[in-house]
C-alpha cells in the first residue's frame, strides 16, 4: 500500500520595500483549486498575483475528486491539463443500481473525436500539488502561512491585515479574489451571508485503500441490501484508492459514525467479508446548496464554494469554481491593463451568478430525489428505478447526480444576438455563450482546436472569410484578435488547420464564409454566415 505523504511548503511573507506597506495589483486569498488556477492564469498573462494561504500543505482527504472534461480543457490552456489526466483514472461511464439489481448505464462521452474523457478521478491533494508546481514553475508568489485576519475595503482597493509565525503585517490590493472555501474568512470578515438551503441528511465519506477489480467508473445505488433504505456511491482514484460515499440519515452521530471500527462494517457489507482493506480518511457532511446575493462587492471579488455551494453529487462544486477563474481572470486582466472600464467586471456577477443558481438548481433536485422527504415521493422515486430498467424514458428522471458540464451564458450581455435566419432554427450547439466544443485537427500548434483558441480573442472562420487586411486590422487592435482559419488559403497573417476527419464542420456547422468569435476563455460571444469585419470589431 501506498502511503501519502503531504507536502510541506515553507513559509515566507511577501517581499515589501523596508518600512512601506507591501502592495500588489491583485491578491487571491486561498491556495485551493481556485486560487490556484486564479494565479496561474494571471501568470500565463503577464500578471503577478500574490497568493496568501493560511496552511502550509495541500487537502487533508481526498474531497473533490471528480474533474470534468471542462475543467480538463481549462487545465490545458493552463499547462498542466496532462500531469492530472495522466495521474488520474479517466471514466465516461457510470452504472445505476436499484436495490439488488442493476438498473441502467450511461455513457457521457459516447462519440469520438475529444481530446479529454467525460471525467478524470484524482484526489484533491494531488490535484493541489499539479496546480502548485505549476505555478512556481511560472513564477508564482504563494505566501503559506498567511492567515487574513482583517479585511478593509477602500474606493481604490482594499487593505489586508495578515498573521504569520513571524507576526503581522499589512498589504494594500487594488483587487482582492476571495477563494478561501464554504467557511470563507473574508465573507465573514466583511460580514457578507450566504443564503439557501441545509438539506437534513448526513453522508460518510471514506477513503480507503483496495486493490480491486471494479472498473474505472462510478457506481451509485439506491437501497442497496448492503445498506438498506439509503444510497451509495462508489468512485475509483489513482493509486488504488476508493471513495464510498454513505447516506446515513439527518439522526447519525457525525463523531461516532466516523470512527473506524463503525466504517469497517458498513464496507465489509458492501465489499464482502474477505475484502481486504485500509481505511485512509473519513468525514461526514450535510447536503448545502448556498450562494451570495452577489459575488462582486467593489473591488472585492468572491470565487468557488467562497461564493456559492452545493452537494457534492454532481461534481458541482470544484468544477464550477474553476470556471469562475476562468471567466474571471481574463476580465480582471484587460481591466488592469487599462483596455476595459472596471463595469466588465458586474458581468463576472451576472455570469457566473447565471451558473451558480443552475447548480443550485441541478444539486437541490438530485438531493430531493436521492432523499426523498415524504412517504410519497419514496414510492415515486422507487417506481421510476423500476421502469428505468426496461425503459428509457424513465432512466432520464433518475437523478443520483446530474454531472457537471458548462453554463451556456445565453443571456451574457457580453453576447451578440445571431441574425435572423443565419443559422438553422435549432441553433446548434454552439451558440452565443456556450463553451467551444473541441475537435480533432491539423495544424502547426496542436491536434485539437481547443490549442488554438486558448487566452484571446479567436475568430474562428471556415474557409477565406477573412481579407488579409481585415486579418491584420484585427490583429492591430487595441484588443488584439487572432485569426484561426478552417481550410482555404494559407496567409501570413493568420494561423490556417485542416479538419480531421469533418468533426469539427460538424459541431460547427460550419461552411465557407461563417465565423465565431471566442472570447479568452473559449466561450463563443458571437457568430456569423458571413464575416464582416466591423461587427467583428463591436462584439
Amino acid at each position: 500500500m501506498r502511503t501519502y505523504t503531504h507536502p510541506v511548503y515553507e513559509h515566507r511573507r511577501p517581499v515589501s520595500a523596508p518600512g512601506r506597506t507591501a502592495r500588489r495589483d491583485v491578491v487571491i486569498v486561498g491556495a485551493g483549486p481556485i486560487g490556484l488556477v486564479a494565479a496561474i492564469d494571471f501568470a500565463q498573462r503577464g500578471q503577478t498575483a500574490l497568493v496568501l494561504d493560511e496552511d502550509r500543505t495541500v487537502s487533508v482527504g481526498s474531497r473533490a475528486i471528480c474533474y470534468a472534461k471542462r475543467t480538463l480543457e481549462i487545465l490545458d490552456r493552463l499547462g498542466c491539463g496532462e500531469p492530472v489526466t495522466a495521474k488520474g483514472v479517466r471514466w465516461n461511464v457510470g452504472k445505476v443500481f436499484f436495490r439488488d439489481a442493476l438498473a441502467y448505464r450511461f455513457d457521457l462521452l459516447p462519440e469520438p473525436g475529444h481530446r479529454r474523457p467525460a471525467f478524470v478521478n484524482l484526489q484533491q491533494y494531488h490535484f493541489e500539488e499539479c496546480l502548485v508546481a505549476r505555478a512556481n514553475a511560472l513564477g508564482a508568489e504563494i505566501c503559506w502561512q498567511n492567515k487574513v485576519t482583517g479585511v478593509d475595503p477602500r474606493d481604490d482597493g482594499v487593505r489586508v491585515t495578515v498573521a504569520t509565525p513571524e507576526g503581522d503585517y499589512a498589504i494594500d490590493a487594488d483587487w482582492l479574489l476571495v477563494a478561501d472555501g464554504a467557511r470563507s474568512t473574508v465573507r465573514k470578515l466583511l460580514g457578507l451571508e450566504s443564503e439557501g438551503q441545509v438539506f437534513r441528511d448526513r453522508f460518510l465519506i471514506v477513503d480507503i485503500h483496495m486493490t480491486s477489480a471494479f472498473p474505472a467508473e462510478r457506481w451509485f445505488w439506491f437501497d442497496p441490501p448492503f445498506h438498506p433504505g439509503q444510497s451509495v456511491l462508489l468512485h475509483r482514484q489513482a493509486d488504488d484508492l476508493w471513495r464510498v460515499d454513505f447516506q446515513l440519515g439527518w439522526d447519525a452521530d457525525p463523531e461516532v459514525e466516523k470512527q473506524p471500527e463503525n466504517i469497517a462494517p458498513r464496507l465489509r457489507a458492501m465489499l464482502g467479508g474477505d475484502a481486504t482493506f485500509q481505511i485512509e480518511w473519513a468525514s461526514v457532511y450535510t447536503f448545502q446548496c448556498r450562494r451570495m446575493k452577489r459575488f462582486r462587492h467593489g473591488r472585492v471579488l468572491f470565487c468557488g464554494d467562497a461564493a456559492h455551494l452545493v452537494s457534492p453529487f454532481g461534481a458541482r462544486g470544484a468544477n464550477s469554481g474553476m470556471q469562475d477563474a476562468d471567466n474571471l481572470v481574463w476580465k480582471l486582466d484587460l481591466v488592469l491593463r487599462g483596455l476595459a472600464p472596471e463595469r466588465l467586471l458586474d458581468t463576472y456577477d451576472a455570469e457566473r451568478g447565471f451558473a451558480a443558481d443552475e447548480n443550485i438548481l441541478n444539486s437541490t433536485r438530485a438531493t430531493d430525489f436521492i432523499t426523498p422527504k415524504s412517504a410519497i415521493s419514496r414510492t415515486f422515486r422507487d417506481a421510476v428505478l423500476e421502469l428505468a430498467r426496461d425503459h428509457a424514458f424513465a432512466r432520464r428522471l433518475v437523478n443520483s447526480g446530474r454531472l457537471s458540464v458548462p453554463a451556456v451564458l445565453r443571456e451574457s450581455p457580453l453576447n451578440t444576438p445571431d441574425r435572423d435566419g443565419e443559422f438553422a432554427a435549432s441553433g446548434g450547439a454552439m451558440v452565443p455563450g456556450a463553451a467551444a466544443a473541441d475537435a480533432p485537427v491539423v495544424g502547426p500548434r496542436g491536434d485539437w482546436l481547443l490549442d488554438y483558441l486558448a487566452g484571446e480573442f479567436t475568430l474562428l472562420t471556415f474557409g477565406d472569410a477573412v481579407s488579409p487586411e481585415a486579418a491584420a486590422r484585427l490583429a492591430g487592435a487595441p484588443i488584439a484578435c487572432r485569426v484561426v482559419q478552417v481550410g482555404g488559403r494559407a496567409a501570413t497573417d493568420r494561423i490556417r488547420i485542416d479538419d480531421d476527419g469533418g468533426l469539427l464542420t460538424t459541431r460547427y456547422e460550419g461552411r465557407a464564409g461563417t465565423g465565431y468569435l471566442l472570447r479568452p476563455d473559449q466561450h463563443v460571444c458571437a457568430r456569423w454566415r458571413q464575416v464582416d469585419v466591423a461587427a467583428v470589431e463591436a462584439a
